[in-house]
């Protein structure tokens, strides 16, 4: 496809940005500036409006907490090794609605890449931000599930809520990864009070199930420290984990999503009354993002990285989605395509603008990647669009 030039009917462009992070690099937030920096330092009439996104992973607490005219709530927590931390949550405007990211305490993010090890990681943390949740009062909780380090089943989380997880002998076991192998009773009789009273939205960007060649282990536990040893080891906790829930409390935690969070997804069945909805599904609504886009007369989005897994529930997707089901043209700025020009066309992309263009190396985007968002729009978006 073609670069389109659109011209408006009227005298101000509109332009929506709504990009994802540049992980490792610039938060959402950072690429929005970057992008309206470009916009207003062009002098063109233009009229913008930034939505920083997310997909259920790093940021998605910090955007739905923004958008509702929220406040933040900072816990003393554990991360996924134990190790006490500060990790926070999100309340909504109305004080109704809780924001918890299982990414800031539990996320691979937090961890050097030595440190490592899906055997030995824990989701209590994320579990402690739930219960001090619970503890505001809140109607309903949104739980991010994704970035996780940790390979647990969630049974950190429940632990931390008020379960424990018995071996045969009736031993205590540590609620981490390693432990899975070894359950065979789940004491679920002294949750937290309010747990009954509250609903889960769990929102997440992957579909994998619990266990199997595409469960959580399998697909997961190698970016999470595990070797093939290891992740047939993990695989198999997982398995007898969710026999013993079938067995002792009748649910059956492996469906599409409970991979999510290095199973999770999966685990959160046993404690909460919850729905499971795709991240960027879920943002969109939230936002109103479908009426932003009709408002639009260009529509600018972007990520790190655009792969096969874009094609698969990420936020460029679902920008997409909607700029192509209203005929808008869209602008992805990515770090780095690995997409083929067949499938943005699909995709219905106008043009796609690499931040790595040959010239410039992989390391030296990373340092200058705002810098570089601003460069390209000018270079190659705005003379051409606006």
């Amino acid at each position: 496809m073609g670069v389109l030039v659109y011209i408006p009917s009227f005298d101000r462009m509109r332009v929506l940005i709504a990009p994802d992070k540049f992980k490792g690099s610039l938060d959402a937030t950072k690429v929005c500036e970057a992008m309206e920096e470009a916009l207003r330092e062009s002098g063109k009439p233009i009229q913008s409006r930034s939505i920083p996104m997310a997909d259920g992973g790093e940021g998605t607490c910090d955007m739905l907490t923004k958008f509702s005219g929220g406040r933040k709530i900072k816990v003393s927590a554990l991360d996924p090794f134990f190790r006490k931390i500060e990790g926070e949550f999100g309340i909504s405007g109305d004080g109704k609605k809780a924001f918890v990211e299982m990414a800031n305490v539990s996320g691979l993010q937090l961890l050097k890449a030595e440190e490592r090890n899906a055997l030995l990681g824990t989701t209590y943390g994320t579990g402690q931000l739930i219960a001090a949740a619970l503890d505001q009062g809140v109607d309903s909780i949104i739980m991010g599930v994704g970035g996780s380090a940790t390979n647990d089943a969630g049974i950190g989380m429940g632990e931390a809520l008020g379960a424990k997880f018995y071996d045969a002998a009736g031993n205590p076991l540590k609620p981490i990864g390693q432990s899975l192998k070894s359950i065979q009773v789940i004491d679920i009789k002294n949750l937290h009070r309010r747990i009954n009273e509250v609903f889960v939205t769990a929102i997440c960007d992957v579909s994998n199930p619990l266990f199997g060649i595409n469960g959580a282990a399998h697909v997961f536990g190698p970016q999470k420290g595990a070797s093939p040893e290891v992740v047939d080891f993990l695989d198999q906790g997982l398995i007898n984990f969710a026999t013993v829930v079938k067995r002792q409390l009748g649910l059956d935690i492996n469906f599409p999503g409970a991979g999510a969070g290095g199973g999770l997804g999966g685990g959160a069945k046993i404690f909460f009354k919850i729905k499971f909805q795709s991240g960027i599904n879920f943002i969109i609504d939230f936002i109103g993002l479908e009426k932003l886009v009709q408002q639009s007369d260009l529509i600018i989005t972007g990520e790190g990285k655009m792969d096969e897994q874009t094609l698969s529930g990420k936020v460029v997707k679902g920008v997409a989605d909607l700029s192509r089901k209203y005929h808008k043209p869209l602008v992805v700025v990515v770090g780095k395509n690995e997409l083929p020009p067949e499938k943005t066309n699909f995709l219905g992309v106008h043009k796609v603008v690499p931040l790595l263009d040959g010239k410039t190396s992989e390391s030296e985007a990373f340092a200058a990647t705002y810098s570089l968002i601003k460069k390209r729009l000018k270079d190659e978006v705005i003379p051409f669009f606006l």
